[in-house]
């Protein structure tokens, strides 16, 4: 199989194309593919392009854990560049993608290294998240793990998040509490976690916990989701420049928290991967 690989901010992903792939990859091949050590490495799979009847491009998005992703906005950005590079796109003239998280309209410019994408609208409301129980606002609520209690929101924007305001965003937080989040009873599918710190009315701080990826050096729906929490509790305005430990994104927040997402891309290479990294037998 070949492989195209790029980053965004240290968000790495491999495109796989289905010409050189009929088949969605299973979880187990997912698994081997994505490893850091046995395999080539990466967050996660962008399958496609996808035909589709309206025009759009159709993407599948699959974790290193072997899941399958609803929405990514690096990844979606990484596979706008690659839509670009094959010439299927053209830079400069919008075009669509469609996830299983939504549809999203995309422009490429400065040769990828900025990328705009509509994400959609935020919701806060708990059975589209999801979260359990009654259907709410899921705002400034508490949740107990590891022996600590914390204030959080939930949002989605397409794919689920759990956002935890703190003084201070830190590694040591996401990497401690993110696992215990990400798999807690309250979300039935999981969660993406970010720890939200406000810098100042136009920049936030996020440290990620991905689901289904682990520790992320940046994340473009985390940062949707986490700016939108952070306009919805009053704390920043409708523009928002995102820091994370890979570098930065810029939000756009509608007053319905429509956001709008833009960010570079960086490729990294082509890869043609032994078939042997799918026979080996090895503990994952």
């Amino acid at each position: 199989m070949r492989f195209a690989k790029y980053h965004a901010l240290g968000n790495d992903y491999l495109v796989l194309e289905p010409s050189d792939c009929p088949e969605l990859p299973s979880p187990l091949a997912t698994r081997k593919i994505c490893h850091r050590h046995y395999g080539l490495g990466s967050d996660g799979i962008l399958y496609g392009p996808l035909p589709r009847a309206d025009g759009a491009f159709g993407l599948r998005i699959l974790n290193p854990d072997g899941s399958e992703a609803e929405k990514s906005g690096n990844g979606i950005r990484i596979f706008c560049r690659h839509l670009v590079e094959t010439g299927r796109a053209r830079e400069g003239e919008p075009f669509r993608i469609h996830t299983p998280g939504g549809a999203v309209a995309c422009v490429v410019r400065d040769g990828g290294a900025r990328i705009r994408v509509e994400m959609g609208r935020v919701s806060f409301r708990a059975p589209e998240i999801p979260v359990a129980g009654a259907d709410r606002e899921v705002i400034q609520e508490t949740i107990e793990v590891g022996g600590r209690t914390f204030r959080f929101c939930a949002a989605t924007v397409g794919n689920p998040h759990c956002v935890i305001p703190v003084d201070q965003a830190t590694a040591e937080l996401a990497r401690t509490f993110g696992p215990l989040l990400e798999t807690h009873p309250l979300f039935p599918n999981r969660t993406n976690v970010q720890f939200l710190q406000v810098l100042d009315p136009a920049n936030i701080r996020i440290e990620i916990w991905e689901r289904g990826a682990g520790y992320t050096l940046a994340s473009g729906s985390s940062s949707s989701a986490s700016a939108a929490v952070a306009r919805r509790l009053g704390l920043v305005g409708p523009e928002v420049t995102v820091h994370m430990p890979g570098g930065k994104i810029g939000i756009g927040i509608g007053p319905d928290y429509a956001i709008v997402m833009t960010g570079p891309t960086t490729p990294v290479g082509t890869y043609q991967m032994h078939p042997g990294v799918l026979a080996q037998d090895v503990a994952l």
